[in-house]
């Protein structure tokens, strides 16, 4: 009784699982961290000291709010000086208009007057040299206008040159208000007032909360069936009893070769309450959903003479037979194409 029971003599025992016939949904798996699509690093365009810094850490900011505020310097002063000067050259320009008005007037007068001389001394009233003489006015009158129209030129390109250097110095003044871009929250405050800070360097990060999305890394494995669009299941490090919907929004070109992982970015259908910028999740990508097609348990696949296929087991006896294999769930089940029937009996362990 012990060998035919329990022995060597004994039956082998295995467990069996019969091939099923319904819906299949295909998934990939992936970790991720939620990260702000939009965010602003706001810093100064030259070197200088922090002079107030007006917000903090999870502040919620209106977009032109002023965040941050830099010693301006000299800047005040040099912006009052381009004013003075442009203020000298607009009324260098307002001379220059009014002694080429004189020179018009002028010339018009000397024309006048030559052509008055040239019709006496046609008609021998005057002599040659006295008409000439007039002609000669009339000519100098002239080159008087000519020279107070290059003048006035001059004196409005002085005053233009003038309005830019007051622009261009009040575009610096600017440069040492920090407003906000956008309507958004305060990630992070780097610096303290009286620090000095170089150009570039970030005094507070803002980000805009509506764009927060998921920086998933899924398997290049298994990231050939995800497409942009595709329904997404997020759950949250901090509430692991909800499932939030998402949806593909990006998936990125460059892979990482180390880690072997594709990056895709999942968004949010509603962005849940007191989510955290880096908090890590759990993304599940539904890639395919297949109706009315035959399965079986993953583990029933095994690979003979690389063959994929399944031990059939009927009337008390098992014969392997090669299958072909379509996608495989993550709750473990895999698709049929060719080979057992539906209610036919396989090995899923012995």
């Amino acid at each position: 009784w012990l060998a035919t029971s329990q022995g060597p003599l004994a039956p082998v025992k295995v467990t069996l699982a019969k091939v099923e016939q319904g819906s299949l949904i295909a998934s990939t798996f992936g970790i991720g961290t939620i990260e702000a699509r939009r965010s602003y690093a706001l810093g100064p365009t030259l070197a200088s000291r922090v002079a107030r810094v007006l917000v903090d850490q999870g502040d919620v900011v209106k977009s032109g709010q002023l965040l941050a505020e830099l010693d301006p310097v000299d800047l005040d002063a040099r912006v009052t000086s381009g004013q003075l000067a442009a203020e000298r050259a607009a009324s260098a320009v307002r001379a220059a208009e009014a002694q080429l008005a004189e020179s018009r007037s002028r010339a018009q007068l000397a024309a006048a007057s030559a052509r008055r001389s040239t019709e006496l001394q046609a008609q021998g009233f005057v002599s040659r040299e006295a008409a000439d003489a007039k002609g000669h006015e009339a000519n100098a009158a002239k080159a008087a206008v000519d020279a107070a129209t290059a003048q006035l030129a001059a004196a409005q390109r002085d005053r233009e040159r003038a309005l830019s250097d007051v622009a261009g110095v009040g575009k610096l003044r600017a440069q040492a208000r920090l407003v906000s871009p956008v309507d958004g929250v305060v990630s992070a405050r780097l610096v303290e007032p009286g620090t000095t800070i170089v150009a570039g360097q970030a005094v507070v990060q803002v980000i805009d909360p509506a764009t927060l999305w998921v920086k998933a890394r899924i398997d290049q494995g298994q990231a050939g069936g995800v497409r942009a669009g595709q329904p997404a299941e997020i759950v949250l490090r901090s509430d692991a009893t909800r499932v939030h919907r998402g949806e593909v929004q990006r998936i990125d070109w460059v892979s990482d070769a180390v880690t072997e992982e594709r990056i895709v970015n999942v968004g949010f259908a509603a962005r849940p309450e007191g989510v955290s910028v880096g908090e890590l999740v759990e993304v599940t990508i539904r890639t395919a959903e297949l109706a009315n097609v035959r399965s079986v348990p993953a583990a029933a696949l095994k690979r003979l003479d690389r063959q994929d296929g399944v031990w059939q087991h009927a009337d008390g006896r098992v014969a392997f037979r090669p299958v072909r294999v379509g996608i495989t769930t993550l709750d473990g089940r895999s698709q049929i194409l060719d080979g057992p029937g539906v209610g036919d009996e396989v090995i899923v362990h012995s």
